[in-house]
């Protein structure tokens, strides 16, 4: 049998469990978004990818409007507020998020080619701005959420 830190990015096996426990959809912030985003009225995917040609998952979609929504972890994406330097495998880490950032950026780049909006928020932000501005560039990019497009019986 291996031993699976041999192999592993982890500095121990408790920094890895903790690393692997991390969720990649359904966090706390997403679900406000989301929560907030439905009881205003849309209706949208969750975690699909909005390009099918791209790897990246957005975690709201809406597909007729053409906006994908993302809600990204300052570790992760590298927050300029909160971002805090990793002590231990500090280059590994730096060289992870610094591939993160230019991900999002080519992400972003086929998303505005392809005739998407993509909104980008941290984690930290108050949700229910977040969801004021998804609001309203759904509404302002599609007729269906339009005042007077939208109807209860759809």
């Amino acid at each position: 049998m291996i031993d699976a830190m041999t192999e592993s990015w982890a500095s121990s096996p408790a920094v890895r469990s903790v690393m692997r426990g991390n969720r990649g959809r359904d966090t706390r912030p997403e679900m406000r978004v989301r929560s907030l985003v439905h009881a205003a009225g849309l209706r949208y995917r969750v975690s699909v990818r909005p390009l099918a040609d791209r790897r990246s998952t957005a975690d709201l979609v809406f597909t007729r409007a053409k906006v994908a929504v993302f809600i990204d972890g300052c570790y992760w994406h590298g927050c300029p507020e909160h971002l805090r330097p990793a002590r231990t495998n500090a280059a590994f880490w730096q060289d992870k998020i610094e591939v993160t950032q230019a991900r999002d950026t080519r992400t972003d780049a086929a998303l505005r080619d392809a005739g998407w909006a993509s909104l980008r928020f941290w984690e930290h932000e108050d949700p229910r701005d977040v969801a004021g501005e998804v609001v309203e560039v759904v509404r302002r990019r599609s007729s269906r959420y339009a005042p007077g497009g939208f109807t209860a019986s759809e």
